[in-house]
């Protein structure tokens, strides 16, 4: 058994025998069976997201009452959203072992190679809801800025998923030179340039505004277009293209 076993929040994680001190008190089994039911039958929009959370960390620790537990980290990650793009360091600090945080981001990285299909199927202009779903699912929710480049070839598929840059939480480096450098290593048509607001306003900066607005001159230049940028917030998106500051 794993040692995601943590009794309570800052308690010491690791050890079989502090599971067994929380064991599951009595019909917990008949309580998960019931979960597992109704997802079966229902599909995920009949269990609560505590409910999914609660049921994935029963799989990892089988011993544990995971109820209390899934509600705290819903809490603490301000959503499922949050708990589940956090940083495993970070869901460490909870008290949760290597089996639930594995089990957590298996959850995540499963979500999004299903968005990312989506987003590789089909011209990605053509496909905008998809890849805004796909940028929101990976990107919302870190608590730094990270910029990303979609580059795309002729027939605006997508090339190469980038990231150019992790920052801190107010800001992250994006370099035009690296940025157009890229695009010619790659033969690349056009590009998509993305990156998040930790603050979940997604509303551009001046800094922004200006960097994009150098790039695509410089994409100009080399026959490389700058379709959009797009800016990701847990509160939503910004496109400076519907903006009209590019």
């Amino acid at each position: 058994m794993d040692g995601d076993v943590a009794a309570a929040h800052g308690g010491t994680s690791g050890a079989d025998g502090a599971a067994d001190a929380v064991q599951d008190p009595g019909g917990t089994a008949g309580h998960r069976a019931r979960l597992r039911q109704r997802l079966l039958r229902g599909g995920p929009d009949a269990l609560l997201d505590h409910e999914l959370i609660e049921y994935l960390l029963a799989l990892a620790i089988p011993r544990r009452d995971t109820k209390p537990l899934a509600k705290r980290l819903i809490a603490e990650f301000g959503g499922i959203g949050g708990l589940l793009a956090a940083d495993p360091e970070a869901i460490g600090r909870t008290g949760l072992g290597e089996s639930a945080i594995s089990a957590l981001k298996l959850v995540q990285a499963a979500a999004l190679r299903m968005l990312s299909a989506e987003v590789r199927a089909r011209p990605v202009i053509n496909s905008w809801a998809a890849l805004l779903d796909y940028l929101h699912a990976d990107l919302a929710h870190i608590p730094v800025e990270r910029v990303r480049v979609l580059f795309l070839n002729a027939k605006n598929m997508l090339i190469r998923d980038e990231v150019m840059s992790t920052g801190s939480t107010n800001e992250a480096a994006i370099y035009t030179r690296e940025v157009i450098r890229r695009a010619l290593d790659l033969s690349a048509s056009g590009l998509i340039l993305v990156h998040n607001h930790p603050s979940g306003d997604p509303a551009p900066s001046k800094q922004d505004i200006a960097v994009t607005r150098d790039i695509v001159e410089a994409g100009r230049r080399l026959d490389i277009t700058v379709h959009d940028h797009l800016i990701i917030g847990s509160n939503g998106h910004s496109s400076l293209r519907s903006m009209g500051l590019i």
